[in-house]
């Protein structure tokens, strides 16, 4: 594999991460306006496997998951790549983009939780405030005031996000747990073909064959979404993480949703509820106690 990068060149890449991720969110809730949630996710899945064999390939990184790495593909490829992601697309009909930001990035506050519940790891009486702040954040989101609970669709829709957070904090658990053999990244292609033909099948009983009315506009966003959001910030994940120090990465990747409530407003024209800010702020200030507090709440890039 290539060698590190120097601090600028992973800085970069990492700003590119953030910005692919945090404009992931709106472009996903425009394309799920014109393709059912499944088969958005399996098509995107799709493109993201065919712009990763030839890159993984090129790197000399293209190899057959062995019988020990074999748990690891199939529980990021079930419980992130089509749980999460399918829950996530499935959420945004019912739900704004920027209130699905927040809410799916609580997902490091299950994490420790569940890394306590299965992993034995320590609730230091900093991470422990770290969460007690993420729970605020979560009573600001579902405040009578901020959220109509008569409303069932913006419910539902928000219980799907938070069901498909703790299925992201799920994977992360089982990722600290498992023993690799080879790299993340040398995994990733695996995880994402599998995903794309399980989320094929799914939507094939769900929603029948895909009836799907082409336009260049709807290219466009399925390929930035496949190859920038999902291909590309993988690759470029696998480079920063050899290049800077797992702490750092954390911390530049909580600037994400703040990215995507402004991207949220910028391609949909959602407001920016001072409510959401206020909710973010008290999330992520929990999650920054419990990264700082020793153990980094991220996530392997899948």
């Amino acid at each position: 594999m290539a060698a590190g990068l120097s601090t600028r060149s992973a800085a970069l890449l990492l700003a590119g991460v953030v910005l692919a991720w945090g404009t992931n969110w709106p472009v996903t809730k425009l394309i799920v306006h014109d393709v059912t949630p499944l088969w958005a996710t399996a098509l995107r899945c799709m493109i993201a496997s065919a712009a990763l064999a030839p890159l993984l390939w090129a790197q000399g990184d293209f190899i057959i998951p062995r019988r020990g790495d074999l748990p690891i593909v199939f529980c990021t490829s079930i419980l992130h790549l089509v749980a999460f992601s399918a829950l996530i697309a499935i959420g945004l009909q019912y739900v704004p983009a920027g209130r699905a930001i927040v809410l799916g990035y609580t997902t490091p506050l299950w994490v420790a939780i569940g890394a306590a519940m299965f992993l034995s790891e320590e609730i230091t009486r900093r991470r422990a405030i770290g969460i007690g702040f993420g729970l605020a954040g979560l009573a600001v989101i579902f405040n009578p005031q901020t959220l109509n609970w008569g409303d069932r669709n913006a419910l539902f829709g928000s219980g799907l996000i938070l069901v498909a957070a703790f299925c992201w904090a799920g994977n992360i658990v089982y990722v600290r747990a498992h023993r690799w053999i080879s790299t993340p990244f040398q995994l990733v292609f695996w995880q994402v073909l599998l995903a794309a033909a399980l989320l094929s099948v799914i939507a094939l009983f769900v929603d029948g064959p895909p009836h799907i009315a082409w336009t260049g506009r709807l290219i466009g966003l399925l390929l930035f979404s496949g190859i920038i959001c999902t291909a590309f910030a993988n690759w470029a994940m696998t480079m920063v993480n050899r290049s800077l120090p797992a702490v750092t990465t954390s911390l530049w990747l909580l600037a994400t949703p703040l990215l995507g409530i402004v991207s949220a407003t910028a391609i949909l024209g959602e407001p920016l509820e001072p409510s959401l800010f206020l909710a973010m702020t008290l999330i992520i200030g929990g999650i920054v106690l419990g990264t700082v507090s020793g153990v980094s709440l991220r996530a392997k890039p899948t």
